[in-house]
């Protein structure tokens, strides 16, 4: 808070000095004490409101110099009404304000104008030019500023927020690759523990074999399947179930050679095919459907008699696992997630799985209770399964860039703003410069004729070689005897050249005649008689 206070202190001291010193060096109309005063106290009460109340410390920097000056431009308080407008644009966010408070501006001195006998085109305009150049181009230089600092901070905004987007990426590609992992172990050391688990069963129901052997191969076939089921456990801590599904990798086997290991291993299973030529693809999945029935029907029914059956009939691959119930009390399948996973897997590529009981024997010896079966059907154009994730590529070395629509609408907002306040002042300053022109070369009275006119002739004869318009803004000061009392005065240059001093005549007139005709020397002149004589030497050459 202290620290505003001073800004806010060195910003009213910084547009005090102009506005006290302008009138010590002659650059305005000398002013009264209390109306400097005034003047600085507004600067004051602008310079410690504009933060809350941008528009109203504009408005009261613009009161002085519509006060002191007939057009709003004065050099005491033209640098104060630019820096309140940036400050307006800068601190401003919404455009309804600033144009109500240019409009105020406009308004008062359009008014101010109307009520006094001049020119009011000339005037207007200089209002006009002088709000134009001196508040909006500050106050549309104020919104480009405020409007690039916020792009700028959401474009950091954005790129940190692309940034921690990348970091929730590659961390999903880690979990991902994490539960690919994980489902391999889990369906690769599953399966194989199965296997052992089948071998010690055949080994322990070995006729020849010594009791306290059978004992050991029993106790082993137990331990196999423990083993199973804490790796079960411990792949579902590993895998994010909510994930997308894992990737399945090469099995690197085919089906018939998985089912002839099985069957070494002691596991009774038949393979029966029909059909040929699955593509590579849907012949991994076959292979991973039946990996994980045989899995489950060594660990929930060992000893039964287990069938698979695959049918390619070129459009899909049909597999069909059947396994009989098991000689002795086992837990029923579906603890799992293997088949839920497959099923998830197959519904995403258009195939489907059914798993369930199944009434029959699988060698065809009769009905049987207690059985299950698994059949997966495969599409023929599945894509091939998804390869491992390299989450080093997953982060860019770079964040992209935020979009740039808006930044581009921005720029070209401010663009468009830019070129319609440059084109209207482009107008204005064409339009004051040309009006300038025409009242100046329309109010020119030549040297030759107004040494003609005389004093005392009817005010018809002297209309006759005035010109058509009069000096709006005549140097009255200048003139070396103040007109007469009640007559009507009217003033015309001597010269038609434009932005430099020339001699003015003042013809007066009272009652229908011309009653006074005086020269008013050009600015650098004496006021003597020598610049009538002059004037007079010019008319006689002329």
């Amino acid at each position: 808070m202290i620290r505003r206070r001073s800004q806010d202190a060195l910003l009213w001291l910084a547009l005090a000095v102009p506005a006290a010193s302008a009138d010590a060096i002659g650059l305005n109309e000398p002013r009264t004490a209390w109306q400097q005063c005034a003047g600085l106290a507004a600067l004051a009460v602008a310079a410690a409101v504009w933060r809350r109340r941008p528009a109203l410390a504009f408005l009261l920097a613009a009161a002085p110099g519509e006060a002191a000056a007939p057009s709003l431009f004065t050099a005491s308080y033209g640098m104060a009404l630019a820096a309140f407008a940036f400050l307006l644009g800068k601190q401003g966010p919404r455009l309804r304000p600033a144009l109500l408070a240019f409009a105020a501006v406009a308004a008062a001195g359009t008014v101010k104008i109307a009520v006094r006998d001049v020119d009011p085109v000339v005037e207007w305009l200089v209002l006009t030019a002088t709000l134009l150049f001196g508040a909006v181009f500050p106050w549309l230089g104020g919104r480009y500023w405020r409007q690039s600092r916020a792009l700028t901070a959401a474009a950091l905004a954005r790129a940190d927020q692309l940034e921690r987007e990348q970091r929730i990426v590659a961390d999903r590609a880690r979990l991902r690759e994490r539960a690919r992992i994980a489902q391999d172990m889990h369906d690769s050391l599953g399966h194989e523990l199965s296997l052992i688990a089948v071998r010690a069963g055949a080994l322990q129901l070995a006729a020849d074999l010594p009791e306290h052997h059978r004992a050991a191969a029993g106790d082993l076939r137990a331990a196999a399947a423990d083993a199973t089921d804490r790796l079960r456990a411990v792949i579902g801590v590993l895998r994010d179930e909510g994930d997308e599904p894992a990737p399945l990798a090469p099995p690197g086997e085919t089906v018939a050679q998985l089912v002839a290991r099985a069957a070494e291993s002691g596991l009774d299973v038949r393979y029966t095919a029909t059909g040929s030529g699955a593509p590579e693809p849907t012949e991994r999945l076959a292979h991973r459907v039946v990996q994980e029935a045989l899995t489950n029907a060594a660990k929930y029914a060992p000893g039964a008699p287990v069938t698979v059956a695959t049918a390619h009939d070129g459009a899909r691959t049909t597999i069909t696992v059947t396994n009989g119930p098991a000689p002795g009390a086992a837990a029923p399948p579906g603890g799992g997630s293997g088949l839920a996973d497959l099923r998830t897997r197959l519904t995403s590529l258009g195939g489907t799985l059914e798993a369930g009981p199944h009434g029959s024997d699988p060698h065809g010896s009769g009905p049987d209770s207690g059985g299950f079966r698994v059949r997966a059907s495969i599409p023929a154009d599945v894509t091939a399964p998804a390869a491992p994730v390299d989450t080093a590529a997953a982060r860019p070395a770079d964040p992209p860039p935020p979009p740039s629509g808006h930044l581009a609408h921005a720029r070209r907002r401010t663009v468009l703003a830019f070129g319609a306040a440059a084109a209207t002042g482009a107008v204005l300053v064409a339009g004051a410069f040309g009006w300038y022109a025409y009242t100046e070369a329309h109010s020119v009275l030549e040297p030759a004729d107004f040494a003609a006119l005389r004093v005392g002739a009817p005010q018809a004869e002297a209309a006759a070689v005035l010109p058509e318009r009069s000096v709006a803004d005549p140097p009255a000061d200048r003139a070396p005897t103040p007109p007469p009392a009640g007559a009507t005065c009217r003033y015309y240059r001597s010269s038609g050249r434009l932005f430099t001093s020339s001699t003015h005549y003042r013809i007066c007139f009272e009652n229908g005649k011309l009653v006074d005709k005086t020269v008013i020397p050009k600015a650098g002149t004496d006021r003597d008689g020598r610049a009538d004589r002059h004037h007079q030497e010019e008319a006689g050459q002329r």
